[in-house]
């Protein structure tokens, strides 16, 4: 049954290949390797023809254990590494192959070197960016992608609980992502993302010479996953007491998440909620600790589209039922630490929230 639902999922991305005129895809990307093969793998290669059956690259000695985990049944292993690139051209050729998409992406294993590379070995061809394409696929989650990522928010909230616990003075930030990690893999999260900051920093990754101080404010980003699907939890914990400043800042958080649950809705521009949120912060003189973008969604990445955290055109989008999306993302980054709160929703006729905490 799960198989049936990646093979589906192949045919809808042959569907849009085929609208937009392009004959095969090259996919590099790990989450929309995952996407469509249903296992993560390092450097992955997956060739989808707009017609016809996928063929996945891998590694000698891999295949078994591939075919085990995916439904694709068409399986190359290569010895040597210009060997996989040597697959990849003869593909095009032998299918005689002039317009070729790929994933013009910031994500592990999608390579500028790869890239370079193909345009030499296939100076002929024509290249196509098809994240868009793989994205309208994936921004509406189905229900088993639903149920994975409830999952992934247990798995969020207990790590929540345990930075909780964790955050106390003279702590550094190491200490406490170390004692979050485990608990998440512990509980089957694979690949858990945990930030913790206690200076104001928006992403943090975690540094060992900086410790919990009294007075501060200590935010903390958890990214857990179940079957590589992430739900996204943020808070900011005070630690002893904090500033007027640290208090109002976080009232205003409080009520910027508020208004952000009760106006996402199926139909609304995302952009109509971010002028709500700029407006309580103005209100109570923070705006110019904000930093702009409140939303964005979560699914086989902690980020991905909508990103009106990043990509400021998806913030005229409008909100689906399907998504599955983060909120409140836009943090407070005042000099106590940065006031940030945040939960991963499922959109449906109503919000759900997966990792309520």
């Amino acid at each position: 049954m799960v198989g049936n639902i990646f093979k589906k999922r192949i045919e809808r991305f042959q569907s849009l290949l085929k609208r937009e005129g392009i004959d095969g895809a090259v996919i590099r990307t790990l989450s929309t390797f995952v996407y469509f093969t249903g296992t993560k793998w390092l450097r992955p290669s997956l060739l989808i023809p707009a017609e016809g059956q996928p063929i996945v690259i891998v590694a000698k000695g891999e295949a078994e254990l591939f075919r085990e985990r995916s439904w694709i049944e068409n399986i190359i292993e290569f010895q040597k590494t210009e060997e996989l690139m040597a697959n990849v051209t003869v593909w095009i050729k032998k299918n005689g192959f002039s317009k070729i998409g790929m994933e013009f992406s910031v994500e592990r294993d999608s390579y500028v070197l790869f890239f370079e590379l193909f345009k030499k070995l296939n100076p002929e061809v024509e290249i196509m960016d098809v994240r868009g394409l793989s994205m309208e696929l994936r921004m509406i989650k189905d229900d088993w992608e639903l149920e994975n990522i409830r999952k992934a928010g247990k798995i969020a909230v207990k790590g929540m609980k345990v930075a909780e616990e964790e955050i106390k003075p003279g702590k550094s930030e190491l200490q406490i992502a170390a004692e979050i990690t485990r608990e998440l893999m512990l509980n089957g999260s694979e690949e858990p993302k945990v930030y913790v900051a206690a200076t104001p920093r928006a992403h943090a990754e975690p540094f060992r010479d900086v410790k919990v101080k009294e007075g501060r404010i200590v935010s903390v980003v958890i990214g857990a996953d179940w079957n590589h699907y992430y739900a996204n939890i943020t808070r900011s914990f005070p630690v002893g007491e904090i500033s007027e400043r640290g208090r109002k800042a976080i009232e205003a958080m409080e009520n910027a998440y508020r208004v952000s649950i009760e106006r996402t809705k199926p139909g609304v521009k995302f952009i109509q909620v971010e002028k709500e949120i700029e407006r309580i912060y103005h209100e109570k003189g923070l705006e110019k600790y904000y930093i702009v973008g409140y939303t964005h969604g979560v699914g086989l990445l902690i980020e991905e589209d909508p990103i009106t955290t990043i990509v400021v055109p998806h913030r005229a989008m409008v909100a689906k039922e399907g998504m599955v999306l983060a909120m409140v993302h836009a943090p407070l980054m005042i000099p106590e630490g940065a006031v940030k709160k945040e939960d991963t929703f499922i959109m449906g006729k109503k919000l759900e929230n997966v990792t309520e905490y």
